[in-house]
C-alpha cells in the first residue's frame, strides 16, 4: 500500500460563495432602485436589507459547508440540513423584530428575499460546474 498524499479538495464553497456574492453586489443597486421607485423610501430600505441579508444567509451558508465538508460527510449532510433550518429560524426572528419599523415595507422585504434568493441561486447554476474534474465554478474559456 503506497502511502501517495491525497490531493486537497478546492474550496469549493468559497469560491460559489464569493461569485453568487458579486452578482449580488453587481444587481443590488438596481433592486434597491426599482424598490424605491414602486414603494417609496421604505421600499428602497426594505429592499436593500433584503439583498444584505440574502448576501449574508449565503455567506454564512458557504462558511457553514466548507467547514463541515472538511470535518467529515456526515457532519455535511447535518450543516446542511440543519444550517438551513437555523438559518431560516433566525430570519423569522429577524423579521419579526423589525415589521413594525418605520422604514420597513414588510411586502418589498418579503418580495425581495424571495426574488433575489432565487434569483441568485438559479443565475449561479448557470456557472456551476458539477464535475469531479473542475469542481465549483466552470473554467472560463479563454478569448
Amino acid at each position: 500500500m503506497s502511502a501517495e498524499p491525497i490531493a486537497a479538495t478546492p474550496p469549493v464553497q468559497r469560491e460559489l460563495v464569493v461569485d453568487i456574492a458579486k452578482r449580488g453586489v453587481m444587481v443590488a443597486p438596481a433592486i434597491v432602485a426599482i424598490a424605491a421607485i414602486a414603494r417609496g423610501s421604505a421600499g428602497g430600505a426594505s429592499a436593500a436589507f433584503a439583498v444584505a441579508v440574502v448576501l449574508l444567509n449565503l455567506g454564512l451558508s458557504g462558511a457553514s459547508l466548507a467547514w463541515a465538508a472538511r470535518t467529515s460527510l456526515n457532519l455535511l449532510m447535518l450543516t446542511a440540513l440543519g444550517g438551513f433550518l437555523l438559518r431560516m429560524g433566525v430570519l423569522v426572528g429577524v423579521i419579526a423584530l423589525i415589521r413594525h419599523q418605520g422604514w420597513v415595507d414588510l411586502p418589498t422585504l418579503a418580495f425581495t428575499l424571495l426574488l433575489t434568493q432565487l434569483g441568485l441561486l438559479f443565475w449561479e447554476t448557470r456557472y456551476v460546474s458539477a464535475t469531479l474534474a473542475y469542481p465549483g465554478l466552470k473554467p472560463r474559456k479563454e478569448g
